[in-house]
C-alpha cells in the first residue's frame, strides 16, 4: 500500500506546527526572473539526497515560488522524482534514504522534530505517476483525506466531493454513481479522481509526478488544462519527461542532470535562451 494510502486512512492528532530554523531561511538562492510576486514557498538549502552510499542529488539550493507552476526536468536518473518526493517526505521510509541540508516550507524546516507528517502532507499534497484509487467507492476516494483530517462533517464531506469532482470535470460523469467502484472508470478518469482527492484536503503545494505519462492525448490535455486553473491559488511542482508539456504548463523550469542543479529560471528563458550549454543540449533534444 502506498504511503499516501496509509496517510489517508490514519486519523491525525492535533495539527503540528513547523518550527523556524536558523538563519539559513534568509539565504537568497533565487534564480531567474521573478514570477508570482517572487514569494518563495519551498526552499531547498544545500540539499544532498542519498540512498545508501550513493548520492542522488548533491548540494541543491533552489527556490520554488508561490502561485506558479514549476517543472522539474532532466534525463532518467537525474534525481528529479527523488527531489519531488522529498518535498513532502515521501522518501522517509525508503531503505537507505538519507538527507543533508534542509527543505524549508514558508521558511520553516520540514524535518523539525515538531513536524507531524499528516500536517505536512495536508499542506504539500501529491499526485502520482499512475492512478492509484483506493479500494472504496468513488465518493469515499474523494473525501478520504478530508475525512482523515476531520475537515468537515458527514454532510460537509458530500459537499466537498461534489465541489472537487466538479472542479476536475468529473461530476457530470460520476455524480449519479458515487457508490460505484473507481476501478470501473477509465485511466484518465481515475487520475482525475485522484486529483480531486488531492485537492479535497486544500493543500498549499501540489506535487505532480509525471501525472499524464500513462494517459492518452485527450486525458493529458484535460489534466494540463486543469493544472493551469490551479494557479495562483496553489503552488504546483511537476516532474515531466515531456519537454513540450513543460513549455505548455509551467511558468518556471528547473533542469537537473547527474544529480546536479544545472539551471533554473523562467520557462521561456530556459528553453529559448539558456545560460548553460548543457541546458541548451537537453532542451534541444540532443540528449536525455
Amino acid at each position: 500500500m502506498s504511503i499516501e494510502a496509509d496517510s489517508a486512512r490514519s486519523v491525525p492528532g492535533a495539527a503540528g506546527s513547523l518550527t523556524e530554523t536558523s538563519a539559513d531561511a534568509a539565504r537568497d538562492v533565487t534564480g531567474g526572473p521573478e514570477l508570482g510576486g517572487g514569494v518563495t514557498t519551498l526552499r531547498a538549502v544545500d540539499l544532498t539526497l542519498s540512498f545508501g552510499p550513493r548520492a542522488v542529488l548533491s548540494n541543491i539550493s533552489l527556490d520554488i515560488q508561490q502561485g506558479v507552476v514549476t517543472a522539474l526536468l532532466g534525463p532518467t536518473g537525474s534525481g528529479k522524482t527523488t527531489l519531488l518526493r522529498t518535498f513532502n517526505r515521501m522518501n522517509d521510509k525508503v531503505t537507505g534514504y538519507r538527507h543533508a541540508g534542509d527543505v524549508l516550507l514558508d521558511g520553516q524546516s520540514i524535518w523539525h522534530p515538531g513536524v507531524e507528517l499528516m500536517a505536512l502532507r495536508r499542506k504539500v499534497g501529491m499526485l502520482f505517476q499512475r492512478p492509484n484509487p483506493f479500494p472504496m467507492s468513488i465518493m469515499d476516494n474523494v473525501v478520504a483525506g478530508a475525512r482523515a483530517h476531520r475537515l468537515a462533517s458527514r454532510n460537509g464531506l458530500k459537499a466537498i466531493a461534489r465541489q472537487r469532482l466538479a472542479e476536475v470535470g468529473l461530476w457530470d460523469a460520476v455524480g449519479g454513481r458515487l457508490k460505484d467502484s473507481p476501478f470501473r472508470l477509465s485511466g484518465g478518469q481515475q487520475q482525475l479522481l485522484c486529483l480531486a482527492r488531492a485537492l479535497a484536503i486544500e493543500p498549499q503545494v501540489l506535487l505532480l509526478d509525471e501525472p499524464t505519462s500513462s494517459l492518452d492525448p485527450v486525458a493529458t490535455e484535460s489534466i494540463e488544462a486543469l493544472i493551469r486553473t490551479l494557479v495562483p491559488r496553489l503552488t504546483v511542482v511537476i516532474v515531466t519527461h515531456n519537454l513540450a508539456q513543460a513549455r505548455r504548463v509551467s511558468d518556471r523550469t528547473v533542469f537537473l542532470n547527474q544529480g546536479r542543479l544545472v539551471e533554473h529560471g523562467a520557462t521561456q528563458q530556459v528553453f529559448e535562451n539558456p545560460a548553460e550549454e548543457e541546458t541548451a543540449h537537453y532542451v534541444g533534444g540532443r540528449f536525455g
